[in-house]
């Protein structure tokens, strides 16, 4: 898909990654709606480009109805629906030490806010034949996030939902992509200035990703890794499990004998 004339949606679209997609969407021509919790912020990022700058809550399904049917009204059929919204919330202990609540709301955006919008969205692009479902999972779904087991399960469930759709939707029209990138210099790591990671090899600024996702929409390639030696890893992965886990066993290792935590914004400093 070219984005030239499109109307694209991008959720958690007020920072970080989100923020770079909608401005280079908006570059690329397509008319962008910036969706976020914090609405002010959408509406300030949506400025600077001319978009329209909504508040949605992507864990309410309601909130995410109403979304696309103020971008319908705004700007015509939805193209391309970016469900970015995401977090971090680390785990205090052992693997399963993260609250109820905490998985709850890993659910909630990594995975149902994805389903919310593919249930808004499938009727009208499979009757008009033509649809773009563009899903942020991480490089943890399809690996692991040291240190947040709950992030590491529901991105994993955000790649196979992905899958799901392109399996069940590919013969209707409607294109899927999963971006599944490292580490990327956001809010969620700490940076406040993407341009820190220049001087950090391994880390993308979220400019940098967003150009890696206009070039995947436009192959229409399923995963879309702005970190390329991720498919290294996952063939790694995929050919010898247990050697897999014994070297993921080694990393953590690493990480608490060197930081003495496994804390996001700590751990990827050694990578």
């Amino acid at each position: 898909m070219h984005l030239q004339d499109k109307t694209v949606i991008v959720t958690g679209g007020a920072s970080g990654i989100g923020a770079a997609m909608a401005r280079r969407f908006a570059a690329e021509g397509a008319r962008v709606v910036v969706a976020d919790l914090e609405g002010d912020a959408a509406r300030t990022v949506a400025a600077t480009f001319g978009g329209l700058g909504l508040a949605c809550d992507v864990t309410r399904e309601a909130d995410i109805q109403d979304l696309v049917r103020d971008t319908e009204a705004a700007f015509g059929p939805v193209d391309l629906f970016c469900s970015n919204a995401g977090l971090a919330l680390g785990e205090p202990t052992h693997a399963a030490s993260a609250s109820n609540a905490d998985w709850t709301r890993a659910w909630e955006v990594h995975v149902m806010a994805h389903v919310y919008a593919a249930r808004a969205l499938l009727p009208g692009m499979i009757d008009r034949g033509t649809g773009y479902l563009l899903q942020m999972a991480s490089a943890a779904g399809l690996l692991n996030q040291i240190g947040d087991a709950a992030y590491s399960a529901t991105k994993h469930a955000a790649v196979s939902f992905a899958e799901s759709l392109a399996i069940t939707h590919g013969r209707d029209g409607i294109r899927v992509s999963v971006i599944c990138p490292q580490y990327v210099a956001t809010p969620l790591l700490g940076y406040e200035d993407a341009e820190a990671a220049a001087d950090q090899p391994g880390l993308l600024s979220p400019a940098a990703v967003a150009d890696a996702v206009v070039e995947g929409i436009a192959r229409e390639s399923f995963l879309i890794l702005p970190h390329p030696e991720v498919a290294r890893f996952v063939a790694f992965k995929s050919a010898d499990h247990d050697k897999w886990l014994e070297a993921m066993r080694s990393l953590r290792g690493r990480v608490l004998d060197e930081l003495g935590t496994t804390a996001l914004g700590k751990m990827h400093t050694l990578l």
